[in-house]
């Protein structure tokens, strides 16, 4: 009997080894190795790490005005994506729960930007923003207010909420499919009994829809903070960071410097410096979660 469940143990184990193999080598080793080359000054190529403590950090902190600029623009990417595109994903979920005509037509129209890759997508915006022969500037020209044209991913002042839109533009689909997943959850009965005692749309919205749907609007804020802090792939195919660093955010800044400086320690500090923001805004997100349920 004991010789039979030892053999049962151990079997278990050897099913999982593959998994545990892979998330050892691919995530936990990584994980642990950039704390350690976070300390360190090594070029990436050289067997030679030379140890610097907390100099690094020191720095980032301290002295790096690119990397906070970094931030800054994405915590505003973020602010864009939390109220315009989460808005947009509301309203068209609320229209498609009413049963309209073609509503399964438009549930897969709007889900198709989030399928799309990133690069792919950036390169189409790429041909829409063109200073020269956009479809944007095309269309202002077009409907009279040609004044407004410019080469917008290439103006300071314009690139990063062109960056914005086009990151909105791509991610409200996931949010779409969210929001009316939670909508259709929501028991018809409820609304049948509000408008027989002469409540109104507004009145249901407000008393009915929004108190039953604050456990789904947490879950898609907590998707797209942490979702467009770490935006990549429509920045490195539209502006790659620029014009100057106006478009520059956390993962390009850190990319950039490991490979166009050669800093590996350096760009291991950003992360781990870049993943304690992410920790403490998923901390707050759970403590202002836990507290609106209870409410």
């Amino acid at each position: 009997m004991n010789l039979q469940k030892i053999r049962n143990f151990v079997g278990n184990y050897v099913f999982i080894l593959p998994a545990l193999l892979l998330f050892l080598t691919f995530s936990l080793y990584p994980f642990l190795e950039v704390f350690h080359l976070s300390v360190t000054n090594w070029d990436g190529i050289s067997p030679v790490k030379t140890f610097v403590a907390l100099d690094n950090f020191k720095d980032l902190i301290f002295d790096n005005k690119v990397f906070w600029l970094s931030v800054k623009n994405a915590f505003f990417i973020t602010l864009m994506a939390l109220t315009v595109q989460n808005f947009l994903a509301l309203l068209l979920a609320i229209c498609c729960d009413r049963d309209i005509k073609g509503g399964n037509a438009y549930r897969v129209i709007f889900y198709l930007p989030p399928v799309l890759s990133g690069i792919v997508v950036g390169l189409i915006w790429n041909w829409i923003y063109d200073g020269n022969y956009g479809l944007l500037n095309h269309f202002l020209n077009f409907i009279g207010l040609g004044d407004f044209s410019r080469a917008w991913l290439s103006d300071a002042r314009w690139a990063i909420v062109s960056v914005a839109v086009i990151h909105m533009w791509k991610g409200f689909g996931w949010g779409f499919v969210i929001l009316l997943a939670g909508l259709q959850s929501i028991p018809r009965e409820l609304y049948e009994a509000a408008r027989v005692d002469g409540a109104g749309s507004w009145v249901v919205f407000k008393q009915i829809t929004v108190p039953l749907m604050i456990p789904v609007f947490i879950l898609v804020s907590i998707l797209t903070i942490l979702g467009t802090m770490q935006i990549f792939d429509i920045i490195i195919s539209t502006t790659g960071g620029g014009p100057g660093y106006h478009t520059e955010v956390p993962i390009t800044r850190i990319v950039s410097t490991m490979i166009g400086s050669s800093k590996f320690g350096y760009a291991c500090a950003m992360g781990v410096v870049f993943g304690m923001i992410l920790l403490v805004i998923s901390m707050v997100q759970i403590r202002v979660s836990k507290m609106m349920r209870q409410v």
